[in-house]
């Protein structure tokens, strides 16, 4: 920065006039803080500058009614009771594609139907192993790639499950080994679907149709699956949800078969020409997530943010005061949860920072990262508090949410400005005013 003047007069101002004394009792006072953001700050300014750290921080919850959930990375599977944030229920609908058209079977009546299983590849999971009764229908209403999917939408389907009775119950375990033939892949949830579908798909191939000359007429014909849990009420914390990668190679449908004594197979792939989505139902009655959703003043004490339903929300009154023509060397928002170590509902390692900026949800390039030894999120606004003192952000709200918004079943309690626990919310700032 380039200046006239001959003798540069650096002049620090605190918040308003009646903050000016603890500025300076501040800035006197050597002060133990973190390094984030020090790498751009030259030590001798630190002579000139001015750190605050008593904004009024107002702390509440938002939920988000509209939800887009297709084409996820993961989807979404099972269900359990939190007893803070109450039931949640994770279920999903894709299609299948042909792997490959006009498959020639030969003389059907040679074969034999050994097994159709649809595999899905574990991504991660949230909660705990305990068994989870799995339903699979067909759908009788299609579902399109370039279409918008909520976390409310449903679609219609048969009413028959296509589970192979006695198979409708598993046990998650996401940390295991799947075998496949002789070959070890990476861990697979393997459902065993009826064997009269297979048979089903195999006469319709042989019978002359178009139904398998390309993918189009088979989605047509076989509109995809909506895979559901059907566990019925569950004590409070109990149950768990699961993280499936759809798009792995691995991921799909497989009929196996033996003909003329040959074992063989086909497969019905799911990849990302595959439209599929998420439906999430939570229920949040008789929680305080829910008094503090109903009424912003009740989260002063302890606010929420939860996958597929609310957002944690920060406002930050005082910054309009921070002078115009103040460069942010640092700002620090630090906040602490409750989250007692080996919990099963553990807060995510990482949390996204939003702003709302024309009624539109515009994400500002910050994550926060949660430390574990310290149980709370240390997040740099730095450039927004920059881009709000130049004029660029109009806003004070930050928007916080579990960064796989639309990915898990993940949740976090912060602590609010009244909580009584110890640790309470703040940001600390430290600029100079040219």
């Amino acid at each position: 920065m380039n200046f006239n003047n001959t003798i540069l007069w650096r002049k620090v101002f605190g918040l308003s006039a009646t903050f000016l004394l603890a500025l300076l009792l501040l800035v006197a006072c050597k002060k133990k803080d973190s390094n984030l953001g020090l790498n751009t700050l030259d030590p001798n300014e630190l002579l000139n500058s001015a750190q605050v750290d008593t904004f009024s921080l107002t702390t509440f919850t938002i939920k988000e009614d509209s939800i887009i959930s297709d084409n996820a990375a993961y989807a979404v599977l099972g269900s359990y009771n939190d007893p803070k944030f109450g039931a949640f229920n994770a279920n999903f609908y894709t299609q299948f594609r042909l792997s490959g058209i006009s498959p020639n079977f030969g003389d059907i009546s040679t074969i034999t139907i050994d097994s159709l299983i649809l595999g899905i590849e574990y991504a991660g999971y949230y909660g705990s192993f305990t068994n989870q009764t799995l339903e699979v229908f067909e759908m009788t209403e299609s579902i399109s790639i370039d279409s918008t999917y909520y976390s409310f939408t449903t679609k219609n389907h048969t009413s028959t499950n296509l589970i192979e009775t006695g198979y409708e119950s598993f046990t998650p375990n996401p940390n295991g080994i799947t075998v496949i033939g002789s070959d070890t892949v990476d861990t697979q949830l393997r459902i065993r679907l009826k064997t009269a579908l297979a048979q089903q798909f195999i006469t319709e191939a042989a019978s002359g149709s178009s139904t398998f000359s390309s993918n189009d007429n088979f989605l047509n014909y076989f509109k995809g699956v909506h895979v559901k849990v059907n566990n019925g009420a569950q004590s409070s914390g109990t149950g768990g949800a699961f993280y499936f990668n759809l798009n792995d190679p691995l991921s799909k449908m497989t009929i196996y078969y033996t003909q003329d004594a040959t074992q063989k197979k086909y497969d019905f792939l799911i990849n990302s020409e595959c439209a599929d989505f998420n439906h999430v139902d939570i229920n949040n009655s008789g929680t305080n997530v829910q008094t503090v959703i109903n009424d912003t003043i009740s989260g002063q004490s302890e606010f929420y943010a939860q996958a597929f339903n609310s957002r944690a929300i920060v406002r930050i009154p005082g910054i309009e005061n921070i002078p115009k023509n103040s460069i942010i060397h640092r700002a620090e928002l630090i906040l602490p949860v409750q989250y007692q170590t080996g919990a099963k509902y553990l807060p995510p390692n990482e949390i996204s920072v939003s702003a709302r900026v024309n009624d539109i949800l515009s994400g500002i390039g910050v994550f926060g990262f949660f430390d574990y030894n310290y149980k709370k999120y240390t997040i740099d606004i730095k450039n927004y508090l920059q881009a709000y003192v130049s004029g660029q952000i109009n806003t004070t709200e930050l928007i916080l949410s579990p960064r796989f918004f639309i990915n898990s079943a993940e949740r976090i309690i912060f602590n609010g400005p009244s909580t009584i626990n110890k640790s309470k919310p703040k940001l600390i700032v430290t600029y100079t005013e040219f």
